[in-house]
Parts: C-alpha cells; sequence; structure tokens
C-alpha cells in the first residue's frame, strides 16, 4: 500500500484578509496623497469590495459568521441607521446629507470585515502595524513636504489635512508604536520605532494644536501607566520627560504661543485666540441645533451651513448630536462604552501571553486618547476610533475561542457544506477534532 499523503488545510480567509490589509494601508497611509499618479484610482473601494467578495465566497468555511456580530456592531449599524433617517429627513440639504452618510457607513463594512477576518492575535498585530507604520510615514511625509506650511495645514489631503486632525491621529497610533517598540526583539527593529515615534512627536508638536497636546498629555499618561507603572519600564517615563523637554524647546515654539494667544493678550498669535471664540460660538450654535432638531438632527455634515460661519462645532459629542440628533448619540456612546467593556474583560481573564497584556495597554491608551481628543476636536467620523473597538471586539473573541480550545471535550463547530471531500478530515486548526487510527 502506498503512504497517505496529509493535505495541509488552506484557511479560506486568506485572500480576504490579504485585501483588508490593503484596505488599512490605504485608508491609514492614504499612497493616493503623495505617490503620482495614485489619486486617479479608487483604492479604497476596490479594497474594500475585493475583501467583501473574498468574504463572502468563504461563507460556510468560517468559525465567524455576521451572527456573531458582537453588540457594538449591532450599535454601530443602528447609529448609521439613524443617519440616514436624520439626512432624509434634513431641514438644510438632504442631498450633501445623504452622500456623507454614505461615505460614514463605509465604517460598519470595514467593522464587520475586522471582526469577522481577524481570527488570530498574529493577524491583529499585522493589523495595528500597519496603522502604525502608517502615520509613521505620514508624519514623515507631512514635515519633509510642509516644512514651509504653517502648523502642516493642507500637506496632505483626507483625514489628515487639517492640523488637529493629523495630531488626532497621532495620539490615537503612538501607544501602538511604543507596544511595538517594546516587543520588538531585535536592536535594528527597536531603532526604526524609536525614531518613528520621534518623527509623529515631532510632526504633532509642529502642527501646534493645543487640542492634540492635551491629548497627548493625558493619552500619554495613561501609555506610561500601562507600559512604564504596570509593566515596570520606569525607563520610558524618564526618557518621556526628557523627550517633551526637548521637543517644546526645539519645534515648541508655535505651540507656546498658540496656548499664550487663549488670554487675548498675545500680538503674534491673534487667530488663536480668534479660533478659540469662534469654537465657543460654535458650541453655543450646537446646542441650539440640539434643541430644535433633538430627535434627528440636521444630517451629516450640515452643521457647517447651519452655524452661518461655515465651520464645525469643535466637539465629537455635541457634533454627532447635532447632526444625528440625541438617538444617535446615545448609540454613539453605547458603541464606545462596549470598547471599554471588552477591555475590562481582557484584563480580567488569565494566562494571557505577554504581548497581549502589552496591546490591551495600548488599546485602552488610544480609547482614552479618542474620548479626551473628542472633547476638542470634530471627529465623529473618522474612522481610527471604531477600528480600536473593532480591535478589542475581535481580540476578546479571539482570547474567548482559544479558551474554548484548550478546554478538555470542547472543540469549536466545524464549517458546514466542505466544498472538497477532504474538508471532512481537516481539524480546522482544532485539538482532537480527528479521532487517530490506531
Amino acid at each position: 500500500m502506498g503512504r497517505r499523503k496529509i493535505v495541509p488545510v488552506v484557511d479560506a480567509t486568506k485572500g480576504a484578509f490579504f485585501w483588508l490589509a490593503a484596505f488599512f494601508v490605504v485608508y491609514c497611509a492614504r499612497p493616493g496623497d503623495w505617490i503620482p499618479g495614485m489619486d486617479f484610482f479608487p483604492l479604497a473601494k476596490i479594497t474594500a469590495i475585493l475583501a467583501m467578495w473574498g468574504l463572502f465566497s468563504t461563507l460556510g468555511r468560517t468559525n465567524r459568521t455576521f451572527k456573531d456580530l458582537p453588540k457594538e456592531g449591532n450599535y454601530l449599524l443602528a447609529m448609521i441607521g439613524l443617519l440616514y433617517v436624520s439626512a432624509f429627513l434634513s431641514p438644510v440639504w438632504k442631498g450633501g446629507a445623504v452622500s456623507h452618510t454614505i461615505d460614514v457607513s463605509k465604517v460598519f463594512v470595514a467593522w464587520a470585515l475586522t471582526f469577522l477576518l481577524i481570527t488570530t492575535f498574529d493577524r491583529l498585530r499585522r493589523i495595528i502595524f500597519i496603522q502604525a507604520a502608517s502615520v509613521v510615514a505620514i508624519c514623515v511625509i507631512s514635515i519633509l513636504k510642509g516644512r514651509d506650511m504653517p502648523r502642516l495645514e493642507g500637506v496632505l489631503g483626507g483625514i489628515y489635512s487639517n492640523p488637529n486632525d493629523l495630531a488626532f491621529a497621532i495620539v490615537l497610533s503612538l501607544p501602538f508604536a511604543l507596544a511595538f517598540f517594546i516587543t520588538a526583539k531585535n536592536k535594528f527593529v527597536k531603532a526604526i520605532w524609536l525614531f518613528g515615534m520621534l518623527w509623529m512627536m515631532a510632526a504633532l508638536f509642529l502642527t501646534a494644536s493645543r487640542a492634540g497636546f492635551i491629548d497627548l498629555v493625558i493619552c500619554g499618561a495613561v501609555t506610561l501607566w500601562h507600559f512604564g507603572i504596570r509593566g515596570k519600564r520606569f525607563y520610558l517615563i524618564a526618557a518621556t520627560g526628557l523627550l517633551g523637554i526637548l521637543l517644546m524647546a526645539t519645534v515648541g515654539g508655535k505651540l507656546y504661543d498658540r496656548f499664550a494667544a487663549l488670554s487675548g493678550e498675545s500680538d503674534t498669535e491673534q487667530s488663536a485666540y480668534g479660533s478659540y471664540e469662534d469654537r465657543k460660538y460654535l458650541m453655543i450654535r450646537a446646542l441650539e441645533g440640539i434643541e430644535y432638531y433633538p430627535l434627528f438632527g440636521l444630517g451629516v455634515n450640515n452643521f457647517v451651513t447651519y452655524s452661518g460661519i461655515w465651520h464645525e462645532v469643535h466637539m465629537t459629542y455635541l457634533q454627532i448630536c447635532v447632526e444625528g440628533g440625541i438617538p444617535a448619540l446615545i448609540l454613539y456612546l453605547m458603541f464606545f462604552g462596549r470598547g471599554f467593556k471588552n477591555l475590562r474583560a481582557l484584563r480580567k481573564a488569565k494566562n494571557l501571553d505577554p504581548d497581549i497584556v502589552l496591546f490591551v495597554g495600548a488599546l485602552h491608551s488610544s480609547l482614552i486618547g479618542f474620548v479626551v481628543g473628542a472633547l476638542f476636536a470634530p471627529e465623529a467620523y473618522q474612522f481610527f476610533p471604531y477600528f480600536a473597538v473593532a480591535f478589542s471586539a475581535t481580540l476578546l473573541q479571539t482570547v474567548k475561542e482559544r479558551e474554548q480550545e484548550q478546554q478538555p471535550g470542547t472543540a469549536l463547530p466545524a464549517p458546514k457544506n466542505p466544498r472538497h471531500f477532504l474538508e471532512a478530515y481537516a481539524d480546522y486548526g482544532r485539538t482532537g477534532a480527528v479521532t487517530p487510527v490506531r
């Protein structure tokens, strides 16, 4: 008798995950803004469609399905549904609100694909790596291309065109960069991440974003508590303090002037004081809009018109409430509350890998950075905070699945309708799924 050949089981979601990773590269690194010719192609749409196609082609052969989406996924879907209702009922501009809501609704597609396709911690690390490395690249490009532009404004397009938005993205990604620095085994890789964080910090100071700096201080404190105090890496606290003093002395002059302008007595930054007064007016105007349209709001991106001075309200919670209504704000808060609940459950889990513990701390720091930064910036429709909640959900689900596999006598259900007769004998990565022949 000939020897029986063992056929390795191919991961059915490998192709779909590749296109999901490509989508993250396109969204986070925005190659169309700095690579000539790339802006002619709708890369985000192409990669998202291919990821969806890859997922649908593997239905029935994966452990996770759309029925497994956690509550936060349902909250996000319900919130987007309310935004469509507010768009169609908008008292300002229905067409514009519908168009912008379609753009916002893409986040649910990315969120669902992230949860369904990232089924291992290794995959999660790769996706978080893409986000952190992309922001490092954006900071380098912004500084090199925008060295003559005040506050790096308009150097790149999209989510990085506004200096406050760029600073916000940097703060949310810094904890991940620090986690990769700590977990790197190679000194050369550590050096790359160290220089990457220096570029990120320098870019944040050059944006002269007061909200970004306040957010950095609070998010940085939480990060140092996780990595420095709880992780007993006290050198990080001293190094961070020294780095902060150095950056403030070299590239922090503009930021200092903008803080001094809050008193209205600065001769060099009158525009900063005017910005402060505008923000007060916009918040009052947003509260008036909520009073008149409490249920469904004005429609996505319609507050700019309603404000009378063509500006967004610089507070995320007021932004989502005035444009989507109070019910949308409630779902928004419930969605991010679930992210913190996922992280609490992970911190209580036993026997976690040290790397997982580090990234749980990084996710917690990033979400704290969002909650604080949202008080000073209109970030309701930026995808990074939604991604952080998706990362917490998929990591918790991955840990639960691993615990189920390790329990004796339990196994995950086999995928239905195998497409090849050999799949009947596949173990799909589960221990004890196949009875050995004696």
